[in-house]
């Protein structure tokens, strides 16, 4: 009887602090139950295989093998280009930066740092996001017009 009133007491006072007045959870924040921090998927079929036996296939191979090789290699406090330049140094033609601030198997965790305004990742500076593998790879290969 005893455990049933603590788990009670428990589910009481964690409903309570959930919703006191109109909070909003830092959607930068992991939570071992409930996480706000989303997870970019790797597309199910990588573009090289959507090209078949073309006549690029063999520089998309090369391409994918790159990419693969670079994304793996991302450490924490690594600086990346997000857009103009995914797999370079990010220079002057980077439109957006960003930092690896964690990794796990298979993923990598981004925080976007700056943006452009002609940017499609304007409006996320520091947003982060896990991105899988394959999702980085596949941003390689599409800035590289495969």
């Amino acid at each position: 009887m005893k455990w049933t009133w603590a788990g009670l007491g428990v589910l009481v006072a964690v409903t309570g602090c959930r919703q006191v007045g109109r909070y909003q959870r830092d959607p930068n924040v992991d939570d071992a139950f409930v996480t706000n921090v989303p997870v970019i998927r790797a597309p199910a079929q990588d573009r090289c295989a959507a090209l078949g036996k073309a006549s690029v296939r063999s520089g998309c191979d090369d391409a994918l093998y790159l990419a693969s090789v670079y994304t793996r290699r991302l450490a924490v406090g690594d600086e990346v280009c997000l857009e103009g330049g995914y797999g370079e140094e990010p220079g002057a033609a980077c439109k957006a930066r960003a930092a690896v601030i964690d990794t796990g198997p298979n993923q990598v965790k981004l925080e976007v740092r700056s943006a452009r305004p002609d940017s499609r990742w304007f409006q996320s500076e520091m947003r982060h996001a896990w991105y899988e593998e394959g999702a980085l790879v596949d941003l390689y290969l599409a800035e590289r017009g495969y």
